[in-house]
């Protein structure tokens, strides 16, 4: 029968933080940028619910296509340039903000 020390030693993530395991893989990048493209693309949506902006109305106001609007309401879709974020911003009455913070 295991000790409890003896399971620790057995698991070396156990008692790591998911920011180290992801470290450890070498995917905290991909990961972080996933749930950022999410927030996004949520944050977009949940405008254009209140607004009661429709898909087409938005991507005419932007000066794009649909399908284009389509990919930055993609939470997956990870390749959104900052000129179409800041059009979708402006077209729904928004500013885009980043800032970078210490890693």
């Amino acid at each position: 029968m295991a000790t409890s020390k003896t399971a620790k030693l057995k698991n070396p993530h156990r008692g790591s933080s998911l920011g180290d395991f992801l470290k450890e893989e070498g995917i905290q990048e991909e990961v972080e940028l996933a749930a950022l493209k999410r927030v996004v693309a949520l944050q977009l949506a949940d405008i254009m619910a209140k607004r009661g902006s429709k898909k087409s109305e938005l991507a005419g106001a932007m000066g794009t296509s649909r399908a284009a609007l389509d990919r930055l309401l993609d939470p997956k879709c990870k390749s959104v340039t900052l000129s179409t974020l800041t059009r979708a911003a402006s077209a729904l009455g928004r500013k885009v903000r980043i800032n970078f913070v210490a890693a």
